[in-house]
């Protein structure tokens, strides 16, 4: 099953865009603040190392993991039914924020006030953990006996409560295993991952700053949220330029990279995954799995029956191919390596699976 992002904000900043430009999408950007459509698309998540192993291997295809984004409702005050269903189906979450100046485009609220926007969208994710956590605790407290692991639901449920009513995210609840498994089925909201872009304009990207952000960051280091400062605007123009032009542009700019690579690997590793890659004359292919995933069951990401015959893994660190840039050189001096079904995998492992059905 395809893991989920969804960008979240109030209507106006900027989500929309930034779905487009993860999933190479079209969807109109209006200035409709009433919308309760939900888009889904795929987005490829950049990786310069297919890159180089194309380079020496020549495959006839390049394939790079993928996500699966969701531009979720804009949050309309009173109106978050649609907003609220489409968060509980992701599985990790972009929060967009605004800071760009603009008199054609209006903020819904009037002023610009980018620690403001966090907080209203995040009472809606706190609220409705509270009334789901109260919601429950009220249907258990009135069946005839509680024991086993309705107990264990229920002390649970409680330190949850007693987290939101401090205004902390259920993430800092620290559940033990046993208490996140009891209150699983529950799909919280507060629990998932999250980073934050802030949508700035041309003058606040070069200067580095917009107003409000030492609150913004202090906010996020707190929770350990990772923050983006992107001008969308700039980055919707560099899409439409030619590869060999986006180079020039962002030289001319004074970018390394586009900003919307970063936000796809920054969600990406938000989320606990990474990839491994396999390389030959067929593809070059990145394989998304979770952390601490092992061998055997890398290979079936590939297919089952690898999986089902796995006999060895010959592991190749991506490191070592970049500075040798052959495999035969890779073998003479030792650093391929023949692993086992136990061996975690790590991101960037170049992997060529050994089995037998």
């Amino acid at each position: 099953m395809a893991l989920t992002c969804g960008i979240i904000g109030l209507p106006l900043v900027g989500k929309t865009t930034l779905f487009n430009l993860l999933t190479e999408g079209e969807e109109e950007t209006a200035a409709y603040t009433g919308s309760t459509k939900t888009s889904v698309r795929t987005a490829l998540i950049p990786d310069r190392r297919l890159n180089f192993l194309a380079d020496i291997y020549h495959p006839r295809k390049i394939v790079p993991a993928v996500l699966e984004i969701t531009d979720v409702p804009g949050l309309n005050r009173g109106a978050g039914a649609a907003f609220l269903a489409a968060v509980r189906e992701a599985d990790a979450l972009i929060h967009v924020v605004r800071a760009f100046k603009s008199e054609s485009v209006p903020h819904i609220d009037g002023a610009l006030n980018p620690l403001r926007d966090l907080d209203t969208i995040n009472a809606e994710l706190f609220m409705a953990d509270l009334q789901m956590v109260e919601t429950r605790l009220e249907r258990i407290a009135e069946g005839k006996k509680i024991k086993g692991e309705t107990l264990l639901e229920q002390a649970a449920l409680q330190r949850c409560q007693a987290v939101l009513n401090e205004e902390k995210p259920l993430s800092e609840a620290g559940l033990s295993d046993e208490e996140q498994q009891a209150v699983h089925s529950l799909g919280f909201l507060t629990t998932k991952p999250m980073i934050v872009v802030v949508n700035v304009d041309e003058d606040q990207l070069r200067s580095g700053g917009y107003e409000g952000d030492k609150g913004v960051a202090a906010y996020a280091q707190g929770k350990d949220i990772p923050v983006l400062p992107i001008c969308l605007q700039l980055e919707a123009e560099i899409a439409r330029l030619e590869q060999e032009e986006r180079g020039i542009f962002l030289d001319e700019m004074g970018i390394d990279e586009p900003g919307i690579e970063r936000v796809a690997r920054t969600i990406y590793k938000r989320l606990g995954l990474i990839s491994f890659l396999t390389a030959g004359a067929d593809e070059v292919r990145a394989w998304t799995i979770r952390e601490g995933t092992r061998a055997r069951a890398a290979a079936g990401k590939v297919h089952t029956d690898i999986e089902r015959g796995f006999i060895r893994a010959e592991v190749v660190k991506y490191d070592d191919m970049e500075k040798l840039r052959d495999m035969v050189k890779i073998k003479e001096k030792g650093l391929a390596r023949l692993e086992g079904k136990d061996y975690i995998v790590q991101d960037g492992d170049i992997i060529e699976f050994r089995f037998n059905i």
